[in-house]
């Protein structure tokens, strides 16, 4: 369902697309896809999703059908708001909902908390890769966290990375997550604060790598739940 939500993405913003620099060689802007290839695409990719999501209990098959709501508005936030951030927050962080729901048939503090660190992680990160595309953004229009920010981006990382970590930190407490959890999320921490201190906002290369790097953040923090949980089971 990423891989739909970007195709839609791609459909409504081919376009402005076509106006930015590094966006103009995708498939649907360059011409090496047709809107309609795309569009069938999507729909193939929904049609999968479906097949999983009615796999689960009814309470996370309606939950997963709330989130397209959101998936369709998101193209259009950076329209008219500085903060669509907050918008791809909320539909990529929605799999912190769906798997407890999935397991549980309902939702508790622990996916809640999860699911608010994981958005302040998305608007962190985020803005590290909207800042690629910042003076071409500007010219033609786009909003984002990274022509809001500005100089300040470096404080306001700091503000909304450290809300992730906290929040993620209960979502651990609530959930019963032990002390290998905890350790993995202080080196989530470290690993969040060197990208801070490693950025460059005036160098788009620097901006990708460490917006890259944040596969390697997830990593570390998913090593300590499922360590964590491991060693609990044992135990």
């Amino acid at each position: 369902m990423r891989g739909a939500g970007c195709t839609w993405n791609d459909i409504v913003d081919r376009d402005l697309d076509r106006a930015v620099e590094r966006t103009r060689s995708r498939p649907i802007p360059s011409g090496q896809v047709s809107v309609g290839q795309a569009a069938l695409f999507l729909v193939l990719q929904a049609l999968i999703g479906f097949a999983v999501l009615i796999t689960f209990n009814g309470f996370t098959v309606a939950l997963g059908i709330a989130s397209l709501a959101i998936v369709v508005v998101y193209p259009f936030m950076k329209r008219i708001t500085y903060w669509p951030q907050i918008v791809l927050g909320l539909a990529f962080s929605w799999g912190a909902l769906m798997g407890w729901a999935g397991a549980f048939g309902r939702l508790d503090p622990a996916p809640l908390l999860l699911y608010a660190g994981s958005i302040s992680w998305v608007i962190g990160y985020d803005t590290i890769y909207a800042h690629q595309d910042r003076e071409d953004d500007a010219l033609i229009g786009i909003k984002s966290t990274a022509l809001l920010f500005g100089a300040r981006t470096k404080p306001m990382l700091a503000l909304f990375y450290g809300l992730a970590v906290i929040l993620i930190g209960l979502a651990g407490f609530f959930a019963g997550a032990g002390v290998v959890f905890a350790l993995g999320l202080a080196a989530f921490a470290a690993h969040l604060a060197w990208q801070i201190a490693r950025l460059d906002i005036g160098d788009p290369d620097n901006c990708l790598a460490v917006f890259k790097s944040d596969r390697d953040a997830g990593l570390i923090l998913f090593a300590g739940l499922v360590l964590d949980a491991a060693l609990r089971r044992l135990s």
